[in-house]
């Protein structure tokens, strides 16, 4: 990619680009509508956290984003592994406390006294993030099938803490809108949840043991690898559920969700004996055969509202919860057959390899049935279908594009001419307004020299944009778990781009000295911004002087890219 101001015609209506999905989504999806409904109900609901109260939508209800103020503070991070932050700097310097109630002077968090000249004295500076408030801290004992609540032991919070009582924690980034979100090649503000879905988890070929199973058969069942592009909502959905700073108590695993939200086995009468009818399970094994419990309603604490686009005509208004009794009737509903039928059983075993059962331990609690291993698949895709259909195609923009003049007022319009003059539209390209989106990455790869001048390999999509300064947060120069990083071109320099990536690299970076990937950060949508504040991955600025002091920030911090900014404007 080469740095170039780009025509009027990058832009365009969002409507003439094509909502990426998978090519072989229907080896796994047989109903769609029914898997957006599904999806819909798992976003929605608070049965899904450990608390019971916590959802997907908690930190994504206004325009995809979160503008709740109160306890909305993390002091600041440090992460060896996203997974698992460890604290740097437990001293909160905005409102010097947790559960803090924001206010807008408290923004922007670098302060200068003179906002127009980068060089005056700074009156405060803060490493300190502005996120959203998820679970307290707990550590999870067993969840109660058809129970909304899990088992949790409560544990000391020395940070979130207000006189000795807990407060629920804050995550360590900004939470971004999921509204567009469908477009972005890779999502969270480092990239790590990949555009390939391998069915488990957010990190696609980059785990080799990322296995689930299939049964053509009911009596034939096996572990297989899947590989779904474009789907990076369905690798980032994963996350936050078994995260123990958003939904979830420390060390729940997305089985024991299935199993809280699954029912029973029951027990049909075969002539004078009993046999389980295996088709009907959605849980592990009870403790006790054949005990019952109730299943969980999806939404069952909640009141669905009867006109809602999706699940009115499933609506039990004015009581809570949906006509479907079990969310595995949803599942059902939506999903292949061979991806949650069958006779056998999945045993994860102590060193972490499957073995399939045939014969069922009611002992054992380690062994899954099929439609509880795989629910991270069912999960992450039926999140998928529903955030695909979030998307904001019929904006005043949109409608100016499509031959509407009016639909812009004069200075509008000229702001959108400065937008496309003055250089923004170089990181804020096409429909999408991100170059972080999958068709602007179809055509002009993965990786590419950077776009600003004369500057190293990145990521295509992913800036350093000294928005603060990198050593506090590198981005998408961290790793994963499994000790690869997190850039696509550092994987192109080791030669590991293609094993983890499924794909050649169209640049080979020359050496480490060549790269541009440490304190870079995905480069967000600008739809609905004025709806999304506050902005940038540390929430640190809220107002209209954001651009400006965004300049600032960039001068101070990249001094190479400011200069091609500020000669561009």
């Amino acid at each position: 990619m080469s740095a170039q101001v780009t025509s009027s015609t990058d832009l365009a209506s969002l409507k003439t680009v094509s909502v990426p999905e998978p090519d072989n989504l229907g080896d796994f999806i047989r109903d769609k509508t029914a898997a957006i409904k599904l999806g819909k109900s798992l976003f929605w609901d608070m049965q899904l956290g450990s608390d019971g109260v916590m959802t997907c939508a908690s930190c994504h209800f206004h325009a995809g984003a979160d503008n709740r103020s109160k306890n909305q503070i993390n002091p600041g991070v440090e992460r060896t592994n996203i997974d698992d932050p460890l604290v740097q700097d437990a001293t909160f310097q905005v409102g010097g406390g947790a559960n803090y109630q924001l206010k807008p002077e408290d923004f922007p968090f670098h302060k200068l006294s003179n906002p127009d000249d980068v060089n005056s004295t700074v009156l405060s500076d803060s490493n300190d993030i502005v996120s959203s408030h998820a679970v307290f801290n707990t550590e999870f004992v067993e969840v109660v099938p058809g129970q909304a609540e899990d088992k949790v032991n409560q544990k000391e919070d020395s940070i979130f803490n207000v006189n000795g009582t807990n407060v629920r924690r804050v995550e360590p980034r900004n939470a971004p809108t999921v509204i567009d979100a469908v477009f972005n090649f890779r999502n969270f503000w480092d990239g790590r949840a990949q555009n390939i879905f391998n069915g488990v988890n957010p990190w696609g070929l980059r785990d080799p043991n990322a296995f689930v199973g299939k049964a053509n058969k009911p009596n034939e069942l096996e572990l297989v690898k899947v590989s779904l592009k474009n789907s990076s909502l369905a690798s980032q959905a994963l996350a936050p559920p078994i995260s123990s700073f958003e939904m979830s108590a420390d060390g729940r695993t997305f089985q024991e969700i299935g199993d809280k939200l699954g029912r029973v086995d029951r027990l049909r009468q075969i002539g004078e004996g009993f046999e389980l009818d295996v088709f009907e399970r959605g849980r592990k094994l009870p403790r006790k055969l054949g005990q019952k419990l109730l299943p969980i309603r999806p939404l069952g604490k909640q009141i669905v509202h009867p006109e809602d686009s999706v699940l009115g005509a499933d609506s039990r208004y004015p009581k809570p919860g949906l006509t479907t009794l079990t969310y595995e009737r949803l599942i059902k509903d939506a999903f292949k057959p061979e991806w949650w039928r069958s006779t056998k059983r999945i045993q994860i075993n102590s060193d972490g390899s499957r073995t399939i059962v045939d014969v069922p331990d009611p002992q054992d609690n380690n062994q899954y049935s099929l439609m509880e291993y795989n629910f991270p698949l069912f999960f992450g895709l039926a999140i998928q279908s529903y955030e695909s259909t979030l998307i904001s195609d019929d904006t005043p923009f949109d409608r100016f594009m499509e031959g509407n003049t009016t639909a812009l007022t004069e200075e509008q319009q000229r702001g959108l001419q400065a937008f496309q003059t003055q250089g923004c539209i170089g990181c804020h390209i096409g429909a999408e307004f991100t170059i972080a989106s999958v068709s602007h990455i179809k055509t002009q790869g993965r990786i590419a020299p950077a776009l600003f001048g004369q500057q190293p390999v990145e990521d295509v999509g992913f800036l350093n944009n000294g928005v603060r300064p990198t050593a506090e947060d590198r981005g998408v120069g961290g790793n994963d778990p499994f000790g690869n990083p997190l850039a696509e071109s550092r994987l192109a320099l080791n030669g590991t781009f293609q094993q983890l990536l499924g794909e050649e690299p169209s640049v080979l970076p020359t050496g480490e000295e060549n790269l541009g990937v440490e304190g870079a950060f995905k480069t967000p949508t600008l739809r609905n911004i004025e709806l999304t504040a506050p902005y940038f991955h540390n929430g640190g600025q809220t107002d209209s002087g954001t651009s400006r002091r965004f300049l600032q920030s960039w001068r101070r911090l990249s001094p190479r890219r400011f200069s091609w900014c500020l000669a561009s404007t």
